[in-house]
């Protein structure tokens, strides 16, 4: 048997980086990764659990094995104040990986969120102390520990490969993962996009319409669409 890889340290993306990313959606972020040939945007099955609920920061990850969040916990006590667990269980629904006790501990060293590919249990207890939790599956059944794994190792979560340190963005549209030296270049640049959505948003106040700003009239036009000025049952 492979015996578990636990690395004890985290070359995390800038704390400056994160701060900047925490007014900064996922939606824009994601689109501002076009050019750069990568998709970090977690699986649709990822979902918020806390509502409101949003983060940005570093991740640490944990890949734990069916019924088992051993290596969740070894994680968590690895936490520094603002970092982001990602967990993987490799039998997504075989028992939670994260619960109401965990979340206690989670809040006193000053964790951001937790995003699982499994089980999440006591939703009701977690959602009530203000934990920011993304999941794939609810389910109470109690986890053993006992079986190895890694911590802070890169792993598949949400079809997104994870890397120890990398930034993760998560609010109600899902989850973005952005590779630690990639970063600070995607978040600067949804920044702009979100100015420009600014711009347009006044612009509509003053008058303007979606249908020219987005540029759906032009597409339209491109179209050569025929457009009939009369009822569909009136031209059959």
């Amino acid at each position: 048997m492979t015996r578990p890889s636990v690395f004890l340290r985290v070359n995390r993306v800038a704390a400056s980086v994160c701060a900047q990313a925490q007014d900064v959606t996922v939606a824009d972020l994601h689109e501002s990764t076009a050019h750069l040939g990568f998709n970090g945007l977690m699986s649709p099955r990822m979902r918020r659990v806390t509502p409101g609920a949003r983060i940005a920061g570093p991740a640490i990850t944990a890949l734990t094995q069916p019924g088992d969040n051993l290596m969740m916990h070894r994680a968590l006590r690895l936490a520094q104040p603002g970092d982001v667990l990602v967990v993987t269980c490799l039998g997504e629904t075989s028992a939670a990986q994260w619960g109401d006790v965990a979340t206690t501990y989670a809040k006193e060293v000053g964790l951001a969120g937790v995003v699982v590919q499994g089980c999440v249990r006591d939703v009701d207890n977690v959602i009530g102390m203000g934990m920011a939790v993304w999941s794939t599956h609810i389910w109470p059944v109690h986890a053993d520990k006992g079986k190895g794994g890694g911590v802070n190792v890169p792993i598949s979560c949400g079809d997104v490969t994870v890397r120890p340190g990398d930034l993760v963005v998560a609010d109600g549209d899902g989850v973005l993962v952005l590779p630690r030296d990639e970063a600070a270049a995607v978040v600067t640049a949804a920044q702009a996009k979100m100015r420009k959505e600014s711009e347009a948003a006044e612009a509509i106040r003053q008058g303007a319409t979606v249908w020219d700003l987005s540029g759906a009239a032009a597409a339209y036009a491109r179209l050569g669409v025929v457009e009939v000025d009369a009822a569909f049952d009136d031209a059959a």
